[in-house]
C-alpha cells in the first residue's frame, strides 16, 4: 500500500466522519427515533474502524520505508525511552543496598537534567516539530520520491 492509497483512505474516512457528524447535530437538536439512534451507534463504530484502518497503513507504510530517519526515527526515541525505565530495575538492587546512594544518583540526574537550558528544551522542540511538518509535507507532495 503506498502513500497514494493512503490518501485516498483518509479522504474516505473524513467524509464519513463529516456525516457522522451531522447525524450527531441532528440528534442532539431534536427527538430522533431509536432506529436513527442504532443507525449512528452504527456510523460511529464504522468510523472507528476506518480511522483504526488508516493509521495501521500509515504505521506500515512508514515501517517499511527506505529512509532512515522515517523507518527508525520513533522507535529509537522509544528505544532511548525504554532504557531510562530499564534502569529503574538496577536502581531498586542501589535502593535496597544503599538508600542514600540511589538517592544521590536521584538527585544528580534530576540536576543534570535542569542544568540544561530551556533555550535548549525549546529548540529541541522547534525542530522536532519542524521535523514533522516537513515529514508531512513530504508525504503529501511525494517530494521524497
Amino acid at each position: 500500500m503506498g502513500l497514494a492509497d493512503i490518501n485516498i483512505d483518509v479522504g474516505s474516512a473524513l467524509s464519513g466522519l463529516g456525516s457522522l457528524a451531522k447525524d450527531i447535530r441532528e440528534a442532539i437538536t431534536g427527538d430522533i427515533s431509536a432506529e436513527k439512534k442504532a443507525e449512528i451507534a452504527l456510523k460511529a463504530q464504522e468510523m472507528e474502524t476506518e480511522v483504526a484502518k488508516v493509521q495501521n497503513a500509515v504505521i506500515l507504510a512508514e515501517s517499511q520505508s527506505q529512509d532512515k530517519w522515517t523507518s527508525r526515527g520513533r522507535p529509537m526515541f522509544l528505544y532511548v525511552m525504554y532504557i531510562m525505565l530499564l534502569t529503574a530495575i538496577p536502581m531498586g538492587v542501589v535502593w535496597a543496598i544503599s538508600p542514600q546512594t540511589a538517592t544521590d544518583i536521584s538527585l544528580g540526574f534530576e540536576r543534570w537534567l535542569r542544568a540544561i537550558p530551556g533555550d535548549l528544551y525549546a529548540l529541541f522542540g522547534a525542530g522536532y516539530l519542524g521535523y514533522g511538518a516537513f515529514r508531512t509535507y513530504d508525504k503529501k507532495t511525494n517530494a521524497g520520491k
